[in-house]
């Protein structure tokens, strides 16, 4: 459950030596140089998984967690069937990594907003306004976890269950807090946690249009009631939300796959051989087809001129070039959206690579 794994690379074996007959490459432009590919291949991967979980989403809340197929989301997404394989071994993979991922980022905020040193009613009151204003920033991903993985595999209802466990130990170190006589049971905890899932998989499900945050006071109320009493559940009840989080309840959550693909906005798939070609382009401004089918790796000429018209009829590239028709040959560069696009690939050399 931790950062991007690249999924396993298909390496192909590069054809042998053209023949004497073959057509004599054309010399490659000063400084011309291909680049190194692993790391390229890797941010290629990235942005790869990005889309197809992004993708996943939108296709589990309209299909449901055991109706989405990998066409589904591969088509969603622009990608083909083998670029899903290259990074999941299956849907329920897929699935699970936006469980895995989302359950992450909102660890990530727990661990910045709710101070250890804190009492633990302040701890539970931070926490649970932390995730209800997650929730509440991505709706339709908030679905998906909390309502319709209810519908997953084994696998699926298992980290559901270690995750209701974890809020469950959170929530039951009150226990230590009641000097009544009475000791709440040994399973009250559990019941608070399943009561407020319960609550909010509700509110989801009708697509009311009221906040999840604004449950927060009764939620409150309800967990601290057993533990601490009636005076103490209503004065968590009538309290404001806290102030210092009162921010995190607008913009975007930070798992908008939208904002992470750099050609969203463009209708094509975004191959590591198209990222390489972006990047070759870059580099060496004015290269011809050959040229610039070395720097990519690509010795197929047909194969080079047809991805280069296409991205130029995409707007990504334009030939500065005499071209064809005159006998002298094309001369690429990045348009304005083709820089941005690359900028964003984020597949250019740094300074010292540039000088090696």
């Amino acid at each position: 459950m931790t950062g991007f794994v690249a999924g396993p690379e298909r390496v192909r074996a590069r054809k042998g030596t053209p023949g004497p007959k073959a057509v004599k490459v054309a010399a490659r432009p000063r400084g011309v140089r291909a680049s190194k590919s692993f790391s390229d291949r890797g941010q290629v991967f990235a942005i790869q998984r990005t889309r197809l979980l992004g993708s996943a989403v939108p296709a589990v809340n309209e299909l449901g967690w055991s109706g989405v197929t990998v066409a589904d989301i591969a088509s969603r997404a622009r990608m083909s069937r083998r670029t899903f394989y290259d990074l999941f071994a299956n849907c329920e993979e897929c699935l699970l990594t936006v469980l895995d991922d989302t359950v992450e980022q909102v660890e990530r905020e727990l661990t910045q907003t709710t101070g250890k040193d804190a009492s633990w009613v302040e701890r539970v009151r931070t926490g649970l306004w932390t995730i209800l204003c997650f929730l509440d920033r991505d709706p339709m991903l908030a679905r998906v976890c909390v309502v319709q993985s209810t519908s997953g595999s084994l696998r699926v209802l298992g980290v559901r269950e270690k995750i209701l466990t974890r809020l469950g130990h959170m929530v039951e170190e009150g226990s230590s807090l009641n000097t009544r006589a009475a000791q709440p049971s040994s399973l009250t905890a559990e019941g608070l946690v399943d009561a407020g899932v319960a609550i909010v998989s509700k509110r989801l499900l009708n697509d009311e249009s009221a906040p999840l945050t604004a449950l927060h006071g009764e939620l409150m109320g309800m967990i601290v009631l057993p533990y601490l009493g009636a005076t103490a559940a209503d004065r968590e009840r009538k309290r404001p939300a806290p102030e210092q989080l009162a921010h995190a309840g607008a913009g975007e959550s930070g798992w908008d796959s939208s904002r992470q693909d750099p050609l969203r906005e463009i209708p094509m798939r975004l191959t590591y051989r198209t990222a390489r070609v972006l990047k070759a382009t870059g580099e060496h401004p004015g290269a011809s087809n050959r040229q610039i089918g070395e720097c990519a790796g690509m010795t197929d000429q047909g194969q080079i001129s047809r991805l280069l018209a296409r991205l130029q009829r995409l707007g990504l590239l334009e030939n500065v070039g005499e071209g064809q028709p005159r006998g002298e040959s094309n001369a690429w560069k990045l348009t304005t959206l083709g820089e941005r696009v690359t900028e964003q690939l984020n597949l250019n050399a740094s300074p010292r690579e540039e000088g090696a």
